[in-house]
């Protein structure tokens, strides 16, 4: 057997563990209110995200955040007063943070996105940790900055024209070509390359709809030529599902 199990830790298994002892600890430490507090503090991240219609939303931010909570508080827990490594458990978080965050990014075509949600997760896996440390003013003003990059940087951004966001254009009218050579025409203008064009016919009338990414004031330019164009009867514009 210790063979195979290396003696430190065969030394670990062999002490008796009571789990009343464990309740209590847990108890003495505030376990439930650092918990609840992980878990508001979250939900106030998630809810941004869940606004901006991110998959990552209210429920994925919360659990992160009660997660690393308890990691943490459940790391000093399992360590005891003679324990040497009480952050043995909260020391992987980190790691194992980074390859969830990794999943959200997505490279698609010209443009990476995800990277918002990869931060965000990361960040809020560390005021769970800070939480369950009992650190509850730090992780406070730290989800209130998170909060604040999030939604008043993010519209400073698109209020000054800094940031390129996506939009999806569609057109609508009766002639198909002449609707391409129109939408071409007003790419060439604002010298923006035409790709990835999706068309449909629903009777009489043709759709052409295509994706791009640009600052507030090129796409209010090129919706202004867009609009202009006798071929297209009808302009339409969505916001992209894979923004960030």
């Amino acid at each position: 057997m210790t063979g195979i199990i290396p003696a430190e830790f065969a030394a670990i298994l062999a002490q008796p563990f009571s789990f009343g002892e464990l309740e209590q600890n847990l108890v003495s430490n505030q376990a439930v209110e650092r918990l609840l507090v992980a878990c508001a503090l979250g939900t106030v991240v998630g809810i941004e995200r869940e606004w901006k219609a991110q998959s990552a939303g209210v429920r994925t931010n919360l659990l992160i955040c009660m997660g690393c909570a308890f990691f943490t508080l459940m790391s000093a827990v399992l360590a005891g007063d003679t324990g040497t490594n009480k952050g043995q458990v909260a020391s992987n978080i980190v790691q194992g943070i980074g390859f969830l965050g990794a999943g959200l990014i997505l490279h698609n075509k010209s443009r990476v996105s995800g990277l918002a949600s990869a931060a965000s997760i990361f960040v809020v896996a560390s005021i769970g940790m800070a939480c369950g440390a009992g650190l509850f003013l730090p992780a406070v003003i730290a989800t209130f900055i998170v909060v604040v990059a999030m939604l008043v940087i993010g519209f400073v951004e698109w209020k000054v024209s800094l940031k390129a966001y996506p939009l999806i254009y569609e057109a609508r009218g009766s002639d198909e070509t002449n609707m391409l050579i129109s939408i071409l025409d007003a790419m060439d203008k604002e010298q923006q390359r035409l790709a990835g064009v999706d068309r449909d016919e629903i009777g009489v009338l043709q759709r052409v709809s295509f994706s791009l990414s640009a600052t507030k004031r090129r796409h209010e330019r090129l919706r202004s030529r867009l609009l202009a164009e006798p071929a297209i009867s009808e302009l339409k514009t969505f916001r992209d599902p894979e923004e960030d």
